[in-house]
């Protein structure tokens, strides 16, 4: 079947985080897609709707055995329904690794630039937040092992909290990047969170590597944790689900206990519902709209090297986010910021990612060619007279 993704789908007035403006804004800042979710998923919600029950719901074998069989296909990570947990999200599983991981005071390590939760759920559950700054090579990112080492020595390191692939900067890690990280982690008896949500987004030419596997090869499945979620891969962020993979039987016993202390172990009908037939029906949707998100990341690359070159660009190995540095245009992240609202374009402010994030901007490409000709035209007037 042939998808389309050229039709502009009005938001506006939807209650939609994205589009909640009153003017004409145009965003391009929040992770979730413009594009319609695909035909079996929403065929799978109706089939619930037209049912008329919508009662407790457990998952089903069928659901236990879509996940497995995604995951086996496709990154060869083999997993049993004993080794997959439900969590209402990504991010609430960040917070539940606190728990299981470090205790209050402990030092938690992240990257910087990364996702903004990744730091506030650090601090916000009273741990001490330790950042190691990526290094820029080539316009693409890569991991200051060095550096990490010297920060988990000095401030007794607890967890590290990996992105891969990497938000902002789009970078998937390769085996070998990952296999140092985690002979480092090792020696120092460092547990590893890895967020692997935007693994399905991986584009062209790139290899995705689940965590898991590195550490079943390098025996340290005890201490490492894997969160993921087809909730970016289809565009079903409104309909909250994910799930923690573990390989390690008293890791999780650990965690099952920790959820149900929160009771913070079950997913809604829907949840239950859009992840089967995300993950039994939706590969062909998938393709399609990777597809035609590559193509617009080449016309905002294209766009930016013709109208503002002195803007650099990180090209993303997976994702439809671009990281884009601002510096020739701005020297404050707040004007940079409000230069582009004025224009009507909203973008994500990199400031908000870390220190080294100052005076970059994120794009998102995954709309209709249409809109992100408009806000690339908005970006352009809003630094043309700079």
């Amino acid at each position: 079947m042939q998808y389309h993704f050229d039709k502009i789908i009005n938001r506006r007035g939807t209650g939609s985080l994205k589009w909640h403006y009153s003017d004409d804004t145009i965003p391009l800042w929040v992770a979730d897609m413009d594009f319609k979710a695909a035909p079996p998923i929403l065929d799978s919600v109706q089939r619930v709707i037209d049912h008329g029950i919508l009662g407790y719901t457990k998952p089903t074998e069928g659901l236990f055995d879509a996940i497995i069989n995604w995951h086996g296909s496709r990154y060869d990570l083999q997993l049993t329904r004993d080794n997959i947990l439900f969590s209402p999200g990504v991010v609430p599983s960040l917070a539940l690794m606190m728990q299981i991981f470090t205790e209050t005071g402990d030092a938690v390590l992240v990257n910087d630039p990364i996702y903004t939760p990744f730091m506030t759920k650090v601090q916000q559950n009273n741990r001490q937040l330790v950042m190691s700054a990526l290094k820029e090579v080539d316009g693409k990112y890569q991991l200051d092992l060095d550096d990490i080492e010297a920060k988990i020595i000095e401030h007794q390191v607890k967890l590290y909290l990996l992105c891969n692939p990497h938000n902002p900067g789009g970078r998937v890690w390769t085996r070998e990047e990952l296999k140092a990280l985690l002979t480092l982690c090792k020696k120092h008896n460092v547990a590893i969170v890895s967020d692997e949500i935007h693994q399905d987004l991986t584009l062209s030419g790139y290899t995705f590597m689940p965590f898991l596997k590195v550490a079943e090869a390098e025996n340290y499945t005890h201490k490492v944790v894997s969160l993921t979620s087809m909730t970016k891969t289809f565009n079903v962020a409104g309909i909250k689900g994910s799930m923690i993979f573990a390989k390690d039987e008293t890791l999780l016993k650990k965690i099952s206990q920790q959820q149900n202390l929160n009771d913070e172990y079950e997913l809604n009908l829907f949840a239950y519902t859009v992840m089967q037939s995300a993950y039994e029906e939706g590969g062909e949707w998938l393709e399609q709209v990777l597809a035609y998100i590559e193509k617009n990341i080449e016309i905002t690359i294209d766009f930016l090297a013709g109208h503002l070159p002195d803007i650099k660009v990180m090209r993303p190995e997976a994702s439809y986010l671009i990281w884009l540095d601002c510096s020739a245009y701005a020297q404050d992240d707040q004007a940079l910021y409000d230069k582009l609202r004025a224009a009507k374009v909203e973008l994500n402010s990199g400031i908000k990612y870390g220190r080294e994030g100052h005076l970059k901007m994120r794009i998102n490409v995954a709309c209709p060619e249409a809109l992100l000709r408009e806000g690339l035209n908005r970006v352009y007037a809003a630094f043309s007279s700079v």
